[in-house]
C-alpha cells in the first residue's frame, strides 16, 4: 500500500456521475442481505445494532514518521479524531468499532498529546468501543479506553482488520485501504471508496495520512475472485457508484 499522506480532498468532479450512489451523506448497501449506511466520511453505520465502523485510523503516523526523520505535520491524529466526532455527533452510535491499524505503530498511544487522548476518552464515554487488531498495532495499548479483540462476529457479519481469501459472505474488514480511479469529464479522478461485491466489504481507510491502493490491483481479485464488484467513491456530499471494471488501473 502506498504510505503517502491523502492529499485533501478538492470539490468534486463527479457530480452527477456514477450509479446508484444514493443519496447525501450516505448510501445504502446490502451486505450479506444486511442493510447498512455507507457514510461519505469512509464509515459504516448499522442502525439495528447502533454500530458504527471505521478502519485504519494510522494515529500518529505524523509522529511515527518524524522519529524516522520525514517530517510531516503534526495534526493527522487531530484531524482524524475530529472527523470522528463529525460521525459520533451524526449517528449517536452505542458501539464503534475501529477495523485494526487504530494507530500507525505501537509506540503511537504513548504519543498522543494530552489533548488528542483527552478528545478520544471523550469520544468513548456512553458507548462501548472496540478495538480490531491491526498488524501495525496487534496489541493491546494501555491508557486508550475500549476493549480489544480479534474479531467481532454480529449475526452474519464478522468485522476483522484484514480480509481472508477464503472466508464466506458477511465479511467486512479493511487492510487494503481501497482507492477507485476512473475517467471522467476529460480527467482522471481518484478517491478513497469501499469495495464490495454484495457478499463482502473492504472499507475505506480512514486515517488523515493513510495512503491507498487502487482497486484494480490483484489484492483485490485476490478477496472477491471473479466475482464483479463496486467501488462506492467518497464524494463530499454523497458516494459514487462504479463498476470495478470501470475503474482505471495506477
Amino acid at each position: 500500500m502506498n504510505n503517502e499522506p491523502h492529499a485533501r480532498r478538492a470539490p468534486s468532479p463527479l457530480a452527477g456521475e456514477g450509479w446508484g450512489g444514493g443519496s447525501k451523506r450516505n448510501a445504502a448497501l446490502s451486505i450479506a442481505a444486511v442493510s447498512l449506511h455507507a457514510d461519505c466520511l469512509g464509515a459504516l453505520y448499522w442502525p439495528e445494532h447502533g454500530l458504527l465502523v471505521v478502519a485504519d485510523l494510522h494515529l500518529e503516523k505524523g509522529s511515527s514518521f518524524a522519529r524516522r526523520g520525514q517530517l510531516l505535520p503534526p495534526y493527522d491524529t487531530t484531524e482524524t479524531l475530529a472527523r470522528l466526532a463529525q460521525l459520533i455527533a451524526h449517528y449517536a452510535p452505542r458501539v464503534v468499532v475501529a477495523l485494526g491499524d487504530n494507530f500507525h505503530d505501537g509506540g503511537g498511544p504513548a504519543r498522543l498529546s494530552a489533548s488528542d487522548r483527552a478528545s478520544l476518552i471523550a469520544l468513548q464515554r456512553g458507548r462501548d468501543w472496540l478495538w480490531i487488531a491491526g498488524n501495525h498495532d496487534p496489541d493491546p495499548a494501555e491508557g486508550i479506553g475500549g476493549t480489544f479483540t480479534e474479531t467481532l462476529a454480529i449475526g452474519p457479519l464478522t468485522f476483522r482488520h484484514k480480509p481472508s481469501p477464503d472466508a464466506p459472505d458477511g465479511e467486512i474488514a479493511g487492510h487494503l485501504h481501497p482507492v477507485a480511479r476512473v475517467a471522467q469529464r476529460g480527467r482522471a479522478v481518484s478517491r478513497r471508496c469501499f469495495a464490495t461485491d454484495g457478499g463482502r466489504l473492504v472499507m475505506p481507510a480512514f486515517g488523515a495520512y493513510a495512503g491507498g491502493l487502487n482497486i484494480r490491483d490483484r489484492a483485490f481479485a485476490t478477496v472477491f475472485g471473479a466475482r464483479k464488484y463496486t467501488a462506492h467513491m467518497l464524494g463530499d456530499n454523497r458516494l459514487y457508484a462504479f463498476a470495478a471494471s470501470r475503474c482505471l488501473a495506477d
